[in-house]
């Protein structure tokens, strides 16, 4: 991968996988905070487990740790590492 072509294509793919994972994360987030476990009632106390209630424990001590992991794992199998140094197209066509 040494041409200006091949390094802008796997940019591009590189880019769309890091904004899809910052949204997948964002909607983890959302459905376990809003969706998943709606507000109860003001009168009765939320479930807690180790000290924290259900909603809270996934949208933000669960969902970091995941995608972290998936964050390791993008760039691990995605990413690609690219020398600085460009090669000029040659044309043997002379």
């Amino acid at each position: 991968m040494k041409t200006l072509p091949e390094r802008y294509q796997q940019a591009n793919k590189e880019a769309k996988w890091a904004v899809f994972l910052a949204l997948a994360y964002f909607v983890w987030w959302y459905v376990f905070a809003y969706v998943i476990f709606p507000n109860q009632p003001h009168e009765t106390l939320p479930n807690l487990y180790w000290g924290l209630p259900l909603w809270f424990l996934f949208a933000c001590i669960i969902g970091p740790i995941v995608f972290t992991l998936l964050c390791a794992l993008m760039v691990k199998f995605i990413y690609k590492n690219m020398p600085f140094d460009i090669e000029e197209e040659t044309n043997h066509e002379q």
